[in-house]
């Protein structure tokens, strides 16, 4: 069973990302090799990074970055969802990743992106190529959701169509798939070409 962590990214008042992330986890939570766990950067709130070393030091010096180092490190596999803002995804979860280096590395990544007539999918280019620096496999596979708010009920829960129910199933097969592979490269740190 890999331990999933779903990360919600929108930190601003009365936001959906929580909602969507809700969704995503429950369907993961259905998924018998998932351990799941919802994290919710608008409850995390972490400060602009003010650590004074590098991350890759791991020399923290605050207690939520400690907190969040930990978090993170326990991670198998992730699932970031994310809002497109400004053509792209924000900056809350932007920082939330650079306060950290190693904790991320080697760990298969899905991406829930959601918007309007685009569904996320620029905030979800942009999220992928950045992933890639942190040395994570983030997934082609992915689930986008355009015009999200037409899925959200008057009891704040998504309501997913076929569409979306058939892109989180392809996705987390994926991704279970995608954390074998990376728990093998993760064990074999030292390799020697």
């Amino acid at each position: 069973m890999y331990n999933l962590k779903v990360i919600s990214s929108t930190t601003r008042p009365g936001r959906n990302g929580p909602i969507i992330a809700r969704w995503i986890s429950k369907v993961a939570g259905q998924n018998d090799r998932f351990d799941v766990e919802m994290i919710d950067l608008g409850e995390i709130d972490l400060p602009m990074m003010n650590e004074p070393h590098h991350p890759r030091m791991k020399k923290y010096k605050h207690e939520h970055t400690k907190r969040w180092s930990a978090k993170i490190e326990e991670a198998d596999t992730f699932i970031f969802v994310t809002a497109e803002y400004n053509h792209t995804y924000p900056a809350s979860l932007q920082n939330a990743l650079q306060y950290l280096s190693q904790e991320w590395n080697y760990k298969a990544a899905g991406i829930v992106s959601y918007g309007g007539v685009s569904a996320g999918t620029r905030a979800y280019i942009d999220l992928k190529r950045d992933l890639l620096t942190f040395k994570m496999a983030p997934l082609v596979e992915a689930v986008n959701i355009p015009f999200f708010p037409q899925f959200i009920n008057d009891e704040n829960e998504l309501i997913p169509n076929e569409e979306m129910e058939k892109a989180a199933s392809t996705m987390l097969d994926e991704l279970a798939r995608w954390s074998a592979g990376m728990k093998v490269i993760k064990e074999n740190e030292a390799v020697v070409v």
